[in-house]
């Protein structure tokens, strides 16, 4: 465990907009300072994936609701670190990590985290994971809805075009084929139904700290992430 963890263990919700690089800042934050991490979106994007792989949604985007909410009691949705560290995202004891990144799940996130039976299960879930604190989870309503108490709240943003130009790299450099301007059109889709779905759509926690990452290295955001979290020990102490 790091040097830098505390006695003081604090739950650290990060919020934000997809593609902002949450996940990217929230993995390295856990390894400095010995925390726990949970990626809330890979949760959503797995019980996603189910829902494609079990044809509970159409060709037009819509969902069987009824079918996939009687099938979440059986959806086994876990993290497993691999021996370089990584983490993975397993349903059903299958690593599906590759898989829940593509963009035709992208495409269908949305829409499967808009029903209020899927995020009931995986809210319980994830405040399960934060029982006992010392955890870093993001997602769209970690501040808001899974931990509002959170000792620690960070909201990221970036511009749609940045986001999806990030979001681009990584695909191609996974060997997918996908244009700038499918990427961007996704990014703008997901933000819109983000922010408009009644529930727990996303949006800014009064007392989170924001953080606009368009013009910061990653390097940049991990210092500025890691001087927040010795801030709030501090006054916590």
């Amino acid at each position: 465990m790091s040097t830098l963890s505390s006695d003081k263990k604090i739950i650290i919700a990060i919020d934000g907009f997809s593609s902002s690089g949450k996940s990217t800042i929230a993995k390295a934050l856990a390894r400095e300072i010995g925390y726990r991490y949970v990626d809330t979106g890979a949760m959503y994007r797995a019980v996603t994936l189910y829902a494609m792989e079990h044809g509970m949604i159409a060709s037009d985007g819509t969902v069987d609701t009824g079918r996939l909410t009687a099938a979440l009691p059986e959806i086994k949705i876990g993290f497993e670190i691999n021996a370089d560290g990584t983490q993975h995202t397993m349903l059903d004891g299958t690593d599906v990590e590759d898989r829940i990144r593509r963009l035709d799940v992208s495409s269908n996130v949305s829409a499967v985290s808009a029903i209020a039976e899927v995020r009931a299960a995986l809210v319980a879930m994830q405040q399960a994971y934060g029982a006992e604190k010392g955890i870093v989870m993001d997602g769209r309503d970690i501040g808001t809805t899974v931990f509002p108490h959170a000792e620690m709240k960070i909201f990221m943003n970036a511009s749609a075009e940045t986001r999806a130009q990030r979001r681009l790299q990584e695909l191609i450099g996974k060997g997918q084929q996908v244009t700038f301007e499918e990427v961007l059109a996704n990014v703008v889709r997901r933000d819109h139904l983000d922010q408009t779905r009644k529930e727990s759509p996303l949006r800014r926690a009064d007392d989170a700290i924001d953080l606009d990452n368009s013009r910061m290295t990653k390097d940049e955001q991990n210092a500025w992430l890691l001087a927040r979290y010795r801030e709030t020990i501090e006054k916590l102490s």
